[in-house]
C-alpha cells in the first residue's frame, strides 16, 4: 500500500508540475496583451484569416484581434502579397489586415516569405521560381481556393510578374452550347459541345494584379529612378555599379545579357516557349497599377505607371479624390485595342524603354496616380503608398482602402 500510494503520489506530484509549466506559458502569453485585452503585435502568420474585428482599423485594440490561419473557413479567393527590396512579409501586415476584415469569408491573404531581406539580390528570375513554388505549397493547403490574384509593391511587382508566368496553365474544356433553349444527351458524343481553353494560374482562375511603385520598365534612364535627378552621368554610373544589388541590379538597369539573350525584364513582355509571360498577364481579369506622381525618389512615375514621359498628366491638372485624399488621377482607357492598331516597327528604332511599354500595353491597365504632396510623409512616398509601417507611413491608408473597395472577388 505504502509503495501504491508513493506510486500515486508521485503521479501527482508530476500532473502538478506539469500543470505548473502550462499555466507558466499562458502567463507569458498574457503578458503581451495590453490591459483591454489587444495584442500588442500581430503573431506572425504569413495566411492571414480575420477571428474578431474589434479594432478601430489602424492596428489598435479595442479588443481582442488576432491573426491567424483559419481553419474552419472555406476561402475561395488567395491573395498573394509580395514584397519589395530589402523587403519582408512584415510590410504587408496592414493591408492584408485590411482585406479580411473586408473579405473575412472570401479570402485567404498569404504575405510571400520566400524573398526576403538579401534574398532579393538573387534575381528577379530566381526570385519569381522561389515564389511560384511557394504559391503552390499555399494551394496545397488551403483545398477550397477557387481563383487567385497578386499584389505587388515595388520590386514585388516584377517578382509576380515573373511567377505568373511560371504558374500559367492553359486548360481546355468541353461545354455544351444551348440553341433555343434546348439540350440534348443520349450517352452519345453530342456535336454541339465546344472546346474552349480557359487560362489557370496554378489551377486557379486569375483575377486581380496590382503592383504599387513598381519599376516595370526598369531604372535604366528617362529619368526611372528620381534621385539621379535626370543626370546622364549619375545613371551611368548606377548602371555600372548595379552589380551592388546582386544580378537583382543588372536586371533593372538592363544590363544583364545572359547567353547573348535580350536583357529580362525586355523578356518578360513576351511569350517564350516554356515562359508565357504575357499571355499570363492577359489570363488576369484586371491590370492595376498605382504610382507616385512625385516624392518618389526610387521608382519614377513613367516607368511605375507604364507610361512615356510626354503622356504623363500634368501635375497642375491632378485633382484629389474626397474619400482618397492621395489619389489625385484614375485612367481607365483601354490600351489593348489601341495598341493592337500600331504598326510594327522596326526594332532597330525602338529603345527597349518603348519596346516594353508596347509590350506591356497589349493588355489593359488601370493606372492609379498618387500624390502624398502636402502630407509630412511625402519624402516617404516609396512605402507609405504601402504602408509599410503604419506608424510611420500611415497617409497611405487611403491609397489601401481604394485597393479593398476595388478589389474584383
Amino acid at each position: 500500500m505504502a509503495s501504491l500510494e508513493s506510486e500515486a503520489g508521485s503521479v501527482r506530484t508530476a500532473e502538478s508540475s506539469n500543470e505548473i509549466k502550462q499555466r507558466a506559458r499562458k502567463n507569458r502569453t498574457n503578458k503581451k496583451k495590453t490591459k483591454n485585452g489587444a495584442f500588442r503585435y500581430l503573431p506572425k502568420f504569413r495566411c492571414f484569416s480575420l477571428k474578431s474585428e474589434t479594432t478601430d482599423g489602424h492596428g489598435k485594440g479595442k479588443g481582442s484581434f488576432d491573426m491567424e490561419v483559419e481553419d474552419e473557413a472555406d476561402p475561395t479567393h488567395l491573395v498573394i502579397m509580395v514584397n519589395g527590396l530589402i523587403g519582408s512579409a512584415e510590410d504587408w501586415r496592414y493591408a492584408a489586415t485590411q482585406f479580411v476584415k473586408r473579405y473575412p469569408e472570401d479570402v485567404v491573404v498569404h504575405c510571400s516569405e520566400c524573398n526576403c531581406s538579401t534574398l532579393t539580390f538573387d534575381g528577379v528570375d530566381v526570385m519569381g521560381e522561389r515564389l511560384a513554388q511557394e504559391v503552390k505549397s499555399v494551394i496545397k493547403r488551403h483545398q477550397s481556393l477557387q481563383k487567385i490574384s497578386f499584389v505587388g509593391h515595388s520590386l514585388g511587382g516584377l517578382i509576380a510578374r515573373y511567377a505568373i508566368g511560371r504558374l500559367y496553365e492553359r486548360h481546355t474544356t468541353r461545354e455544351l452550347s444551348q440553341e433555343n433553349g434546348e439540350c440534348r444527351g443520349n450517352g452519345f458524343e453530342d456535336p454541339s459541345l465546344e472546346q474552349k481553353a480557359k487560362s489557370k494560374i496554378a489551377g486557379l482562375e486569375p483575377v486581380n494584379f496590382i503592383t504599387s511603385a513598381t519599376p516595370h520598365l526598369g531604372s535604366w534612364g528617362h529619368k526611372q529612378v528620381p534621385v539621379f535627378c535626370g543626370f546622364q552621368i549619375l545613371e551611368k554610373a548606377a548602371a555600372r555599379t548595379s552589380w551592388c544589388l546582386g544580378r537583382t541590379g543588372r536586371h533593372l538597369f538592363l544590363t544583364d545579357r545572359d547567353k547573348g539573350k535580350p536583357p529580362l525584364l525586355l523578356q518578360m513582355v513576351y511569350d517564350s516557349e516554356d515562359l508565357k509571360f504575357l499571355s499570363a498577364l492577359k489570363s488576369f481579369r484586371r491590370h492595376v497599377a498605382y504610382a507616385n506622381a512625385h516624392y518618389d525618389h526610387l521608382v519614377g512615375w513613367s516607368t511605375s505607371s507604364i507610361r512615356p514621359k510626354k503622356e504623363l498628366p500634368k501635375l497642375k491638372h491632378l485633382s484629389r479624390d474626397n474619400k482618397y485624399p492621395h489619389i489625385v488621377n484614375e485612367d481607365m482607357i483601354n490600351t489593348a485595342s489601341t495598341q493592337e492598331e500600331v504598326a510594327l516597327e522596326d526594332d532597330v528604332n525602338i529603345d527597349f524603354e518603348e519596346e516594353m511599354i508596347r509590350g506591356l500595353t497589349k493588355v489593359s491597365w488601370e493606372r492609379i496616380d498618387v500624390s502624398f504632396s502636402g502630407s509630412r510623409q511625402k519624402y516617404l512616398a516609396h512605402n507609405t503608398i504601402q504602408v509599410k509601417t503604419y506608424c510611420i507611413h500611415s497617409d497611405g491608408a487611403d491609397v489601401i482602402q481604394h485597393m479593398v473597395d476595388n478589389f474584383r472577388i
